[in-house]
């Protein structure tokens, strides 16, 4: 009754549906579409939400923070949270399918105490050889990484050529390219394209992604704590999470550099492997299919290439500042694509005070950063792929305050200058080289993501790259 008395006193807990006991909000959402649902209650002021904040039970009240859970669904809270007020909203909430197996160490995980610093002052340099501190000056940016990226989309090239023009899935193309950068920044090396035990960690590395998207992966977001005991589909996501862990465990154990806590390394890796090569690839492989539903925007592609770069040299990553349409496409493919809509949960640090809320120490926050990307007050036709969304009425790039694919704030995206230069050097290395061709009819291609969770999952399709 105390307990009641003082959190009265400090403030009102953010509106939302009242929770159930064991199952909390469960009968409101729909986990087939988890996004859509919390986005219906956020805005939805029937159910109690404010138009863009909303609390929720979304798990078992035996295992939520004191809070509940909170969902940001407007630009202005969420600036607000995790920018004014960053240190507060500085906390890891819950990723439980991941979480089950970094159990606190590694960078993109919740506890933030001598692990976490441990991992982030230690990770590996530009040379791919002894640690640097910290983590988000692992090489991006300078030099080495640019030529290992440049090297990798060379080997790509060979590879897509060799297809012949066939009708291919393009989805272990794409992972095995994104993913030898980050081998060759973490082991030092990358691997042949056609190592078995490669391809079998791409595969896991791509089925516990994915899990993540589906239905059955947001029930267990929501009650982690009862469905790691049970069987099911999240059993074989375990096992795959697993096996990448002991397959970067293997090989960090022959690394005579290692100066710190193997688990801390192996997790750490692992982190920089499922979130920047998954994220990444997935992207690349949701543009090449808006490129084949919309060839106008691609043929604009090619002519900016040719005229800027030609065909004869390799793309560089400062090109694209002679590049406003490529950028405006990338990040219209990011926008569209929507790789991770839902951000990585937070957590606040201790009560705060937000706005004319009470958030008690432990509660979640969603910064449901897919609302933004899709706001009409930002671009003027959300739902349509369009990269004037980022063009001026001269042709040159702008950009827009509402593109946050990578979140703000103390924990944004570690690795956003990575990824930023992987977009444009692959993208545009592969264009220069390859036209597109879709085995269906532009009319015909299907753009509407497969899954859509905790990751944005484009459908399986096959395409030929045609020489140029």
């Amino acid at each position: 009754m105390q307990n009641m008395q003082q959190r009265k006193s400090r403030g009102k807990l953010p509106p939302g549906p009242t929770p159930l006991p064991f199952i909390g909000n469960y009968l409101q959402l729909n986990t087939e579409q988890m996004y859509n649902s919390l986005m219906k209650v956020s805005r939805g002021r029937e159910m109690g939400g404010t138009g863009s904040v909303s609390a929720m039970a979304l798990c078992s009240p035996f295992t939520w923070g004191p809070g509940g859970s909170w969902c940001c669904a407007d630009m202005m809270p969420v600036r607000e949270a995790l920018v004014d007020q960053a240190e507060e909203f500085s906390g890891r909430g819950e990723q439980a399918t991941f979480n089950w197996l970094f159990k606190g160490y590694g960078e993109g995980v919740p506890k933030r105490g001598k692990a976490w610093r441990s991992a982030t002052e230690s990770a590996p340099s530009s040379s791919g050889a002894s640690p640097s501190p910290p983590l988000r000056d692992f090489g991006v940016g300078k030099r080495g990484i640019e030529e290992r990226i440049q090297e990798e989309a060379g080997f790509l090239i060979e590879a897509l050529r060799g297809t012949r023009g066939a009708n291919i899935d393009p989805t272990f193309f794409l992972s095995r390219t994104v993913s030898n950068v980050i081998s060759s920044i973490v082991f030092g090396d990358r691997f042949d394209y056609e190592d078995k035990e490669f391809l079998s960690l791409l595969r896991m590395m791509l089925g516990s992604f994915q899990f993540t998207a589906t239905s059955t992966g947001q029930l267990y977001e929501m009650f982690s704590s009862l469905m790691k005991h049970l069987r099911g589909p999240q059993q074989q996501a375990f096992k795959e999470l697993q096996g990448l862990e002991d397959f970067i465990a293997k090989k960090e154990e022959k690394n005579p550099n290692t100066e710190f806590h193997l688990k801390n390394l192996v997790m750490t890796a692992l982190n920089l492997f499922i979130a920047g090569t998954e994220t990444v690839s997935t992207t690349l492989r949701y543009g090449f299919l808006l490129l084949m539903k919309h060839p106008e925007v691609e043929a604009k592609v090619h002519e900016e290439i040719d005229r800027v770069i030609g065909k004869n040299r390799q793309p560089k990553f400062e090109d694209r500042v002679k590049m406003p349409y490529m950028e405006a496409v990338i990040h219209e493919i990011q926008r569209f694509g929507d790789v991770i809509p839902m951000s990585l949960a937070r957590r606040v640090i201790k009560d705060t005070k937000f706005r004319d809320f009470f958030l008690p120490k432990g509660t979640e926050v969603f910064p449901m950063l897919g609302s933004m990307l899709k706001d009409p007050r930002f671009f003027s036709n959300p739902q349509d792929f369009n990269p004037q969304h980022f063009l001026d009425e001269k042709g040159q790039f702008k950009k827009s305050d509402a593109f946050l694919p990578f979140s703000i704030g103390k924990r944004n995206c570690f690795g956003e200058g990575l990824a930023r230069m992987e977009l444009f050097l692959f993208l545009t290395t592969i264009m220069q080289n390859f036209r597109f061709k879709s085995p269906q009819s532009p009319k015909d291609i299907d753009v509407s993501p497969k899954h859509v969770g905790f990751a944005t999952i484009p459908r399986n399709y096959t395409m030929s790259f045609l020489p140029r």
